[in-house]
């Protein structure tokens, strides 16, 4: 699956049917992010199972204010609606693939069980 837009009016749907999320905050100013989006878009396209979003932070700053994002690229991984993931900085493709493979490899019961409730409901 290539990239998907999200915005303020699609992320709860989107996050809530798709068990892994990876969402890249970015701007079309950024140099970092125009660097970063290539790899993003080919490491999408190897991992068809799961939703890789782009916000746009100049279009949707409520949602780049609801993460606190501070800095552009920041990368944020959610899964089951947990967010597991969220650091700035753009990746080199080796370190998204193990960034991937990670949260994919993460034991969700361990997690709800040390968390009740969903950090996104």
């Amino acid at each position: 699956m290539s990239t998907v837009d999200l915005t303020t009016d699609t992320f709860a749907t989107t996050v809530k049917s798709n068990d892994v999320v990876f969402i890249d905050f970015w701007a079309a100013w950024c140099g970092p992010c125009k660097q970063f989006g290539p790899i993003y878009q080919d490491v999408s396209e190897d991992n068809p199972e799961i939703v890789f979003a782009k916000v746009d932070t100049e279009a949707e700053p409520g949602l780049a204010q609801a993460f606190n994002i501070t800095a552009i690229p920041t990368l944020v991984a959610i899964r089951g609606g947990v967010v597991l993931h969220s650091q700035p900085g753009a990746l080199p493709r080796p370190a998204l693939e193990k960034l991937v493979t990670a949260v994919k490899a993460v034991d969700m019961a361990a997690v709800n069980a040390a968390q009740p409730q969903s950090e996104l409901e």
